[in-house]
């Protein structure tokens, strides 16, 4: 970050905080239904899924998320203003559930885990497409100094929107249980106000980071190749993203724990999909609140904060089975899916070295492809096999879990924050070298509109 970015971009610091929080209000108050959700998993388990089925909820988010990210930063690679492309990748995700709720409503139960897991899957791919464009234009859009605090602003109107939709999910089951009418409608409204939210991106304004002539793009191929060179010889932000595998770790707990606690510890269907998920937002709140507007604790501390909320959460689920157990799991869980959603950005932007830190986004998912892919399904099929052992299945699978979560511990705590890759500069000729591609040195500029 250059001394001549800070004050241009502080100066549509409010405008830039206000336009990303309109949009994940309206956002959040859609993503309990489809996004690491206790609903969705109830839902499918009362449409007779099986625990394997459960586990490919995550499995294909993840390769969503993991390879066709690679295809809309490669789309978008020396693209100098992004917002069009964030506004459109966001429609398309809407669309695709607006298109599966009129599906639901139209064709009712029949093939209906079928129906599911295609049109699922086409939202993950959407979603995939959308976050690495999406989180770039987030860092890009604020100064370094200030981005911790603009996400942590977003991240609460998210999660209190997605607050007030527990309430609502938990209001809905108590009085159509999981009826398919009622949960095709519930997908209706949600596709909806995905597409309405995204609107609210143009309220946003970027300023470039480069000349106004975009580089020349490389083949696909030789941007993922170097990209990865690249990222491979910056040890420390492989450490980092041995770190960040918390994320998978407590996806996968998050998209079994809710059966657990249906079927061993007492809780009612009804209080899993919306109390829980409360407590999940509740805790996400609180971290987002303590740890990013009041700027509590450095960078490296709030990811290791991160860590040791889940790795408690875990334990307790393992531990003690009982219902005030799965509430104060659940508020940990948020507090650890919070304060890492308010750490991830700015640590890739800042430890990639890069100005556009696109590709690092797009192609770190790749890498820890294996772990994503594999944790859930493995669950979900260890399951499956110990169902003999009941409640003890998930206490043995919880305990794996915690010792995952120990060494992303580990691996955050030897992560030095503090410093930047360097890359090789001509300075004579004004340009950086970067994966893919070699840009012009930054020179920023205003956006047009």
């Amino acid at each position: 970050m250059t001394p001549m970015d800070t004050p241009i971009k502080d100066r549509y610091y409010v405008r830039n905080v206000v336009g990303i929080s309109v949009v994940e209000f309206i956002w959040g108050l859609g993503l309990p239904v489809v996004v690491e959700s206790t609903f969705l998993q109830l839902f499918l388990k009362n449409m007779g899924a099986s625990g394997f089925a459960l586990g490919m909820i995550p499995f294909f988010f993840f390769i969503g998320t993991s390879i066709f990210a690679l295809l809309s930063s490669y789309m978008t690679n020396g693209m100098v203003f992004k917002r069009r492309a964030v506004v459109l990748l966001h429609l398309v995700s809407g669309i695709s559930l607006l298109v599966f709720g009129a599906l639901l409503a139209l064709l009712g139960t029949a093939n209906i885990l079928v129906m599911f897991f295609i049109c699922y899957a086409v939202f993950s791919v959407c979603i995939g497409m959308t976050l690495p464009v999406w989180l770039n234009y987030l860092v890009k859009i604020f100064s370094e100094d200030r981005s911790t605090s603009g996400l942590a602003y977003m991240m609460i109107a998210q999660n209190t929107a997605k607050l007030i939709s527990s309430l609502v999910i938990l209001k809905v089951v108590e009085r159509y249980a999981f009826a398919p009418m009622a949960a095709a409608i519930i997908f209706l409204v949600v596709g909806l106000l995905f597409v309405l939210g995204s609107l609210f991106f143009f309220l946003t304004r970027e300023e470039s980071e480069r000349e106004s002539a975009s580089p020349v793009r490389p083949s696909f191929f030789s941007f993922v190749r170097d990209t990865q060179r690249h990222m491979m010889r910056n040890r420390n932000f492989l450490v980092f993203l041995g770190s960040d595998l918390e994320l998978y770790i407590v996806v996968t707990v998050i998209s079994f724990y809710a059966a657990y606690a249906t079927d061993f510890g007492g809780v009612a269907p009804a209080v899993a999909a919306g109390v829980f998920v409360g407590l999940i937002y509740s805790g996400a709140i609180m971290s987002n609140v303590l740890l990013g507007t009041l700027g509590w604790l450095s960078l490296k501390h709030k990811a290791m904060a991160s860590k040791l909320a889940s790795i408690t959460a875990v334990l307790l689920l393992a531990i003690w089975c009982e219902p005030l157990s799965f509430f104060l799991a659940s508020f940990l869980l948020g507090a650890s899916r919070g304060t890492r959603m308010i750490v991830f950005a700015p640590a890739v932007k800042k430890l990639s070295g890069l100005s556009d830190a696109t590709p690092y986004f797009a192609v770190a998912p790749i890498l820890t492809l294996p772990l994503a892919m594999g944790l859930p399904l493995a669950c979900g099929h260890f399951l499956d096999r110990m169902a003999w052992m009941q409640g003890d299945a998930y206490r043995l699978m919880l305990g794996v879990v915690a010792l995952l979560l120990v060494g992303t511990l580990v691996c955050a705590w030897r992560t030095d924050f503090s410093r930047q890759p360097g890359f090789r500069e001509d300075r004579s000729a004004g340009t950086v070298s970067a994966p893919g591609c070699t840009v012009p040195s930054r020179v920023p500029h205003h956006d047009q509109g």
